[in-house]
């Protein structure tokens, strides 16, 4: 009997140590994908951004390290730039069966060596206002835009960097600009930049560099 208990103590401990091999564990760099929910402005982003490889995401931002802590470095509407606590990060959208909307991607080996620049980049810019018409001409920033340009300014050619950019379009399948767009930038007495350069979380999510390793809603 006692062998017996010794024996199932000990498959319990293998158990429990195999477990914890295979617990996700964040790294500096990691992306972290968000379908940031039902909101107004988050619906038209996923309305004009979706592709064939993701259509849900409309927030992204890049995991840090500080003291130990987890933060994801981020550009969010009133706040802007900022380092976000990890929990706050994954309570703010949650689905149904209260698991967060957060999906993990990884930049491949390649770039591994540009993640500390890339988030000096993003440290320094802490404050800086949010980039709430989607221009790249001025001091502030939106999601992507911040990601893109972690990468954008160092020292690698055009066509290395991770992330592609593209004509931005506000517009439906049918070519009719969407009506939350229009009233989006009437209240804000500016001009839709149709066509202008630029970049979003779904077409950042399909970049061949990045691989998805963890879904939080699992």
């Amino acid at each position: 009997m006692e062998k017996l208990v010794l024996t199932f103590l000990f498959s319990l401990l293998i158990s429990s140590c195999n477990s914890d091999e295979k617990e996700f564990k964040l790294k500096q760099g990691d992306l972290l994908f968000q379908n940031s929910g039902r909101s107004e402005i988050a619906t038209a982003i996923k309305d004009v951004t979706a592709t064939s490889f993701s259509k849900n995401y409309s927030h992204v931002g890049m995991a840090m390290q500080k003291n130990g802590l987890w933060f994801v470095l981020e550009a969010i509407p009133k706040e802007g730039v900022c380092q976000t606590p990890i929990k706050k990060f994954l309570n703010r959208s949650k689905n149904k069966y209260n698991k967060s909307q957060t999906t993990v991607a990884r930049l491949n080996s390649y770039y591994q060596p540009y993640i500390k620049n890339a988030i000096e980049y993003g440290i320094k810019r802490i404050n800086k206002p949010y980039d709430e018409v989607f221009l790249w001409d001025d001091d502030s920033y939106y999601c992507s835009e911040l990601i893109y340009k972690m990468f954008s300014t160092q020292n690698l050619p055009k066509d290395s960097i991770p992330f592609l950019t593209h004509p931005m379009t506000f517009n439906d399948s049918t070519g009719k600009t969407l009506a939350s767009w229009e009233a989006y930038y009437e209240k804000r007495n500016r001009r839709i930049p149709e066509g202008t350069e630029g970049t979003n979380p779904n077409l950042m999510a399909s970049s061949p560099y990045i691989k998805f390793i963890h879904n939080y809603e699992d």
